[in-house]
């Protein structure tokens, strides 16, 4: 495998390494003044569902605020809903630390968006996984959401239901390895 491209589950680039990029000098960059984070179209086609679930594993598992991950079921199987399992942790000054167990669903789609009916599936095989209660549905895909599902999560959402959705479109995805450029590169994603 080429350097840059591991799924061992360790980093090929530490945060303070160089990674390498595709210009011959650096100072074409810097003449765009570039602010924010750059995110740019990552290859999702590189990798395999198992990939795309250990990818957001990895996400989550590393960063602070999010605790006791657990990555359960093998990847296609009948999960029912759940590829992975962890707890959101705030520590609000005044109320002290809280605690929101979170289930993420990960659709590696290319090519479909998530439609409403499968949000449905989703919502309603959230039951089969408590106790403890589910606070947070977490849909990642490396594909869209449908107009109708994006409607039905945020008027869901706005219902006063205590089970949220969250998406996490490609895009999201995107932006959130923008600042983890170890991790686009463990997985091969430029």
């Amino acid at each position: 495998m080429a350097v840059g491209e591991s799924r061992s589950g360790t980093s090929v680039y530490g945060a303070a390494d160089p990674i390498p990029v595709g210009v011959a000098d650096l100072s074409e960059l810097v003449e765009g003044k570039p602010r924010g984070l750059v995110t740019s179209k990552l290859k999702w086609e590189k990798l395999e569902s198992e990939d795309f679930e250990r990818l957001i594993f990895s996400l989550v598992s590393s960063e602070s605020g999010y605790e006791n991950p657990e990555w359960l079921t093998r990847t296609n199987a009948p999960d029912r809903g759940r590829d992975i399992s962890v707890y959101r942790v705030v520590n609000d000054p005044l109320a002290g630390v809280l605690r929101s167990r979170v289930i993420l669903q990960c659709r590696h789609w290319l090519s479909k968006s998530i439609n409403v009916a499968d949000v449905k599936t989703l919502e309603g095989q959230m039951t089969l996984w408590e106790p403890p209660k589910i606070n947070v549905l977490t849909i990642t895909t490396s594909g869209r959401f449908s107009e109708d599902a994006i409607q039905y999560i945020e008027r869901k959402n706005q219902s006063g239901d205590p089970l949220r959705i969250e998406m996490w479109p490609e895009s999201h995805i995107e932006r959130l390895l923008a600042s983890r450029p170890a991790l686009i590169a463990e997985f091969g994603l430029r």
